[in-house]
């Protein structure tokens, strides 16, 4: 239902002298913000400035999934110092996820968005070729990769425990799989009756198979148990009520969907640090090397300069699914080039699989592509993990069958209750881009990222609107109920309306528009649901009053916390987006952190419609 700006107000406050509170930012994991690397140069290190200058070099783009930025620039630097062909060589390396590279290969290549047209690709898994392959085939392309291709690094997916709630599963001596996730998720008091009603109803974590590799394999791995075969799962079997059954049930106690792995690690390290991981989740469908770097103090993968590990209180478990797994296989492809780049791309791949370059690998996590090349440590049992697992290796689908995957987890997904906050304030108006003072506003290109993104949510997903900002005269918070939280199916075309018809206008109450919005969600919480805040700024708290701000931002996220822990919580995640240079991306970090959400960061406005679709691939 759409109302004419139903108004709320409250006491004028001033605007505040100072930011409170700090935070990490998850960087929207689809390549938002994208990190390029140039991997070995004409004989040299990459850092060497006369040889990156040297156009005589014969560079091949790459595109490579993220966790291989690192290790691709040392391997880049070895190859390029043992060429020994003619002229010089230049691997350039740019991390784009592997979905997005999926689609853009088979449909168009948007160089501005992704970089460079790639020659050599290297996406997480091989699902991904099949995608590729698909997708490819729908548009009439004639880019196809083959599905036997040389492997870069393998790591299983798995399913990470809480040791604790591991043994209480009886694992490893019992085996544990997706059929016992299930009894899990669809029993009333399921860890009461295995003896702990402290830890709450049964938990899970999930990113979205869209746009995460893990989340893609789970998915998959899911649907062969439910089919109850180890091959040739066919789009036919997704099709019995029993596999529709076993997904929705397995679905139904998603924590909440994601880009990337990262926000649940990063969320489940500080409900470890505040002695509550057990509440928090209670498993996440991650991939191996994720359980080594989370037991070892570093659960993103990345040890920022200074940054010391800190080992958890309660370590992690790699449960390996009894059915089965799949594996982030890290294939190597050659998709494009001169004849001339295509032959350095050959010769890179075969350099990365010569066993001395395999064994570092291992050293980042993962096990060698090579199985000349010996498992050993980090991948040992003191870690988490059993070299000899998985005992069962499923099979990527056919292309048509994963297609069909996707397809279907669209309707059988647990459905959402998501209430848009739009900060609407007169900054809003401010062109941009700085060299374009004529061009689109701020809250035009939010307005129309947020129209897109609606697109990604289902019919039967509940999502209303609600802006904030001040009144010009009083200096009172307006807060306007737009579009009411209701079923997308038929509000789809009036949230577009009411996008459409959004004016910038005055002030930021930041702290009040978020405790308002996060009353609303938790007033009518949906346990069958994502029940969930998208809240958008480009400014810090400036509600008139700033002596009590952080007060107010102390009790908010208190609030925060209080409402995500315990036997009996009601979570309303809030997914923040700090829009442009000037948000308060500490403020809104910290919020989203308390609610075990995650903290996106569009300082660049251009970037603020791939962004909503990574707060969406949430739900």
């Amino acid at each position: 239902m759409i109302h004419a700006h139903r108004t709320r107000t409250t006491a004028p406050r001033r605007r505040p002298t100072a930011r409170a509170g700090a935070g990490l930012i998850a960087r929207a994991g689809t390549g938002l913000i994208a990190l390029c690397v140039l991997v070995g140069a004409c004989g040299f290190g990459g850092g060497d400035e006369d040889a990156a200058s040297d156009d005589d070099c014969t560079r091949v783009p790459a595109a490579v999934s993220s966790e291989k930025i690192q290790l691709m620039t040392e391997l880049g630097d070895d190859f390029a110092r043992s060429w020994d062909g003619s002229g010089c060589v230049r691997v350039e390396a740019k991390s784009v996820p592997s979905g997005r590279a999926a689609v853009a290969l088979a449909e168009g290549w948007n160089a501005d968005e992704l970089g460079p047209q790639p020659v050599l690709w290297s996406p997480a898994a091989s699902s991904w070729g099949a995608i590729l392959n698909q997708r490819s085939a729908e548009a009439d392309g004639a880019l196809t990769v083959p599905t036997d291709p040389p492997n870069f690094m393998l790591t299983p997916l798995v399913i990470a425990m809480p040791e604790p709630m591991a043994d209480a599963l009886g694992y490893p001596d019992k085996p544990v799989g997706w059929s016992d996730l299930l009894s899990l998720a669809t029993e009333e008091n399921a860890w009461e009756k295995r003896g702990h009603p402290e830890w709450g109803q049964f938990k899970l974590g999930k990113t979205n198979p869209n746009f995460s590799t893990s989340g893609l394999s789970a998915l998959v791995a899911q649907n062969y148990a439910a089919a109850g075969t180890d091959n040739n799962l066919s789009a036919e079997q997704l099709k019995a009520k029993k596999v529709v059954d076993f997904n929705k049930g397995i679905e139904s106690s998603v924590v909440h969907y994601g880009d990337i792995t990262m926000t649940f690690l990063n969320n489940w390290f500080r409900a470890d640090q505040r002695d509550t991981a057990l509440t928090y989740a209670s498993a996440v469908a991650v991939e191996e090397k994720s359980v080594i770097d989370y037991n070892a103090g570093n659960p993103d993968g990345v040890l920022e300069p200074g940054e010391k590990p800190k080992k958890p209180r309660v370590p992690l478990v790699a449960i390996y699914p009894t059915e089965g797994t799949l594996y982030s296989d890290n294939p190597l492809y050659v998709v494009g080039g001169s004849a001339g780049q295509k032959q350095v791309a050959e010769k890179f791949i075969e350099f990365l699989q010569e066993p001395t370059n395999q064994k570092k690998v291992l050293g980042f996590g993962f096990r060698p592509g090579n199985p000349e090349v010996p498992v050993g440590n980090p991948i040992v049992a003191k870690n988490g993990v059993d070299p000899d697992q998985p005992s069962t290796t499923l099979p990527v689908p056919d292309p048509q069958v994963l297609d069909a995957i996707l397809g279907a987890w669209d309707t059988q997904r647990k459905g959402a209750r998501v209430l848009m906050m739009l900060d609407v304030s007169g900054s809003m108006s401010e062109p941009a881009r700085a060299d374009d003072p004529g061009g689109p506003t701020k809250l035009d290109l939010a307005k129309q990222a947020a129209a897109t993104a609606l697109d990604q949510f289902k019919a039967d997903d509940k999502v209303g609107l609600r802006t904030f900002t001040t009144d010009e005269d009083t200096g009172q918070p307006v807060y306007d109920d737009l579009v009411e939280v209701e079923a997308l199916g038929a509000n789809a075309e009036g949230l577009r309306t009411a996008l459409r018809g959004l004016i910038p206008r005055n002030g930021t109450p930041l702290f009040g528009a978020a405790a308002l919005a996060v009353d609303e969600i938790e007033a009518g919480y949906d346990p069958e649901r994502i029940n969930a805040v998208i809240l958008l700024t480009d400014g810090i708290n400036e509600d008139g009053v700033p002596d009590d701000d952080d007060a107010q931002f102390a009790q908010l996220t208190d609030k925060l916390r209080s409402s995500t822990e315990g036997e009996a919580s009601t979570p309303v995640r809030v997914f923040t987006i700090a829009y442009g240079e000037d948000a308060s991306t500490g403020q809104l970090s910290a919020i989203a952190e308390a609610s075990n959400a995650a903290a996106y960061d569009s300082s660049d406005p251009d970037a603020i419609d791939q962004v909503f679709t990574a707060v969406v691939s949430n739900f």
